[in-house]
């Protein structure tokens, strides 16, 4: 453990990306093969179902350090971070013993899952006096969830690519399934990461294994720079932007996989989607998006959620919320990889694979046409109506990439502008890591009744932390500091004194919240400091901006 807590530090102490990559690349050339599948695991953003209940967690670490309970929830507040604030309050260790972090892991940490209090208890109290005071953060972090420290999945991969001298490309093929959150990885992953290339026979079987999804670049500039920047339409294929569950399926062996970007495997959530892949070739990898699809239309995001969060999955559900793969790709063919085909032979194959093996759980996204970008424009226009984000566009001499790539072709992404509404900030929690001593996690709220109602309140709807500059956020955190009414726990409840204009990409209907909406993606736009609170929107403005409230619906 003590190498890989070392390199957490040192990682977390820098912000320099040469320095991140030594020190990864120093750790991975000298880790035993055990240790290091590990540590690629947590790097690369693998992440184990929760080990300890937080709450039983906070407990014991209070005990432990025979502090009252107000005086650990006053470290914690100043802190910020509870695995930060536990590593500093225990106390000193009374038989220090070192252990790799693959003994860690297999033999003392994932066997406390689902254990009971009795017997977590005496287990962590045991640990707790195992390790060496420079060991706790990165522990702490593993056992709670919450081992973020600022290296990307690319600067792993190219970390991993330096010691092999495998090419980053097949490095990033090889980690896609890697940090699944079942995944137990052991040396033999490990060295299978960084094995010499070997060449791979067309139609050799992956097991259920997906490719590196190819990620799109945002576009936003102004449609008159189309034709400089981009050259004629004719040379671009054009699909609606969904907003769905990005995902591959794989059909090899006789076998059915459904990844999602995140790599986790999805397949359990959607079996109509596993029964319609039965039907497929062996050999065939389509990507796409996962949607609720009914009556001939996408439904909106927050109905794919509803089949998402359900453990159960009944008849009457999978008749209410029918999911198709809107399939966009093909990337292998009787188990030909075809990622270096242009993008519009990817197509055509596509489109004869899905003619010949129809399904009602799998569609082709439609193409968008028009003579010019105004054209096109004008169709992206619908996007919000139709129950899409925008358009995306995808150069027909593409290959598929790996990750947010230009360097074998591009994909752009033309989102239509977020929907947004002037918001009265209410609450403020402070941030993690290197912002835990500043307040950025906001909630905002809006008002409940028209303005000429003197029985008006504000009703909170959304929780936001990004779009503000690093001078912005020291200017509300000192603001927040000076309005705050009352204090519980982390949280500062405030005066409410500033406007700030919130943008997100969707809208809907919930029972789960207070003023009945919940938007997706919400951040801040810009901080209206122009703008009096008695001028904020209202609740009538959210519900003007649902699906279908424009006809009545």
């Amino acid at each position: 453990m003590k190498a890989f807590a070392d390199l957490y530090r040192a990682l977390d102490a820098s912000t320099a990306s040469l320095a991140k990559q030594a020190a990864l690349q120093a750790y991975l050339r000298e880790a035993p093969p055990e240790d290091a599948a590990w540590a690629v695991y947590f790097l690369a953003g693998g992440k184990p179902r929760q080990l300890v209940p937080t709450k039983l967690l906070r407990e014991q670490a209070r005990l432990a350090a025979g502090l009252p309970q107000w005086l650990f929830d006053e470290c914690y507040e100043a802190v910020g971070d509870l695995a930060e604030t536990v590593s500093l309050l225990l106390p000193a260790p009374t038989e220090t013993t070192e252990l790799p972090l693959s003994v860690w892991m297999t033999s003392h940490l994932l066997p406390l899952r689902g254990q009971p209090p009795e017997t977590l208890v005496p287990a962590l109290r045991r640990q707790w006096t195992w390790l060496a005071a420079n060991q706790r953060l990165a522990y702490f972090k593993l056992i709670t969830g919450a081992f973020r420290v600022g290296v990307s999945r690319l600067q792993v991969t190219q970390a991993l690519a330096a010691v092999s001298g495998v090419d980053a490309r097949q490095i990033a093929q090889r980690l896609m399934g890697y940090t699944h959150i079942g995944a137990r990885p052991v040396a033999a992953d490990f060295l299978a990461l960084v094995a010499p290339e070997e060449p791979q026979a067309e139609g050799q079987t992956r097991g259920g294994q997906p490719y590196p999804f190819f990620l799109a670049h945002a576009f936003n500039q102004p449609v008159a720079q189309f034709d400089a920047l981009l050259g004629p339409p004719v040379d671009w294929l054009a699909e609606w932007k969904w907003d769905g569950i990005r995902a591959q399926l794989v059909k090899r062996a006789g076998g059915v996989w459904l990844w999602s970007r995140g790599e986790e495997l999805i397949s359990d959530r959607f079996p109509e989607l596993q029964t319609m892949g039965e039907g497929l070739p062996d050999g065939t990898v389509l990507d796409g998006e996962v949607l609720i699809w009914r009556d001939g239309q996408v439904q909106p995001f927050a109905e794919l959620q509803r089949r998402i969060g359900r453990k159960q999955l009944g008849p009457k559900l999978l008749r209410e919320l029918p999911a198709v793969l809107c399939a966009y790709d093909l990337l292998e063919e009787a188990g030909v990889d075809l990622r270096m085909l242009p993008q519009h032979e990817r197509r055509v194959r596509l489109e004869r694979l899905l003619a010949g093996h129809a399904h009602p759980a799998l569609i082709a996204s439609p193409l968008v046409t028009g003579d010019s970008w105004v054209a096109l424009a004008a169709l992206r226009e619908e996007a919000r109506a139709r129950g899409v984000e925008g358009l995306m566009l995808k150069r027909l001499d593409a290959h598929y990439g790996v990750g947010r790539t230009k360097d074998v072709g591009v994909w752009w992404k033309w989102k239509i502008d977020p929907l947004s509404v002037d918001a009265v900030l209410l609450y403020a929690q402070r941030g993690h890591g290197r912002r835990a001593s500043l307040y950025t996690d906001y909630t905002f709220a809006v008002w409940n009744g028209p303005a000429h109602d003197p029985a008006r309140q504000l009703v909170p709807f959304a929780k936001a932390y990004s779009g503000l500059t690093d001078e912005e956020i020291r200017a509300v955190d000192a603001i927040v500091r000076k309005t705050t009414v009352e204090s519980f726990g982390p949280v500062r409840s405030l005066q409410p004194t500033q406007v700030f204009e919130l943008g997100f990409e969707g809208i809907s209907r919930s029972s789960r919240h207070k003023s009945g909406i919940a938007v997706r993606f919400p951040r801040m736009l810009r901080w209206r400091t122009d703008k009096p609170v008695a001028e904020a929107d209202s609740l009538e403005t959210l519900q003007a901006l649902l699906p279908g409230a424009a006809d009545g619906r």
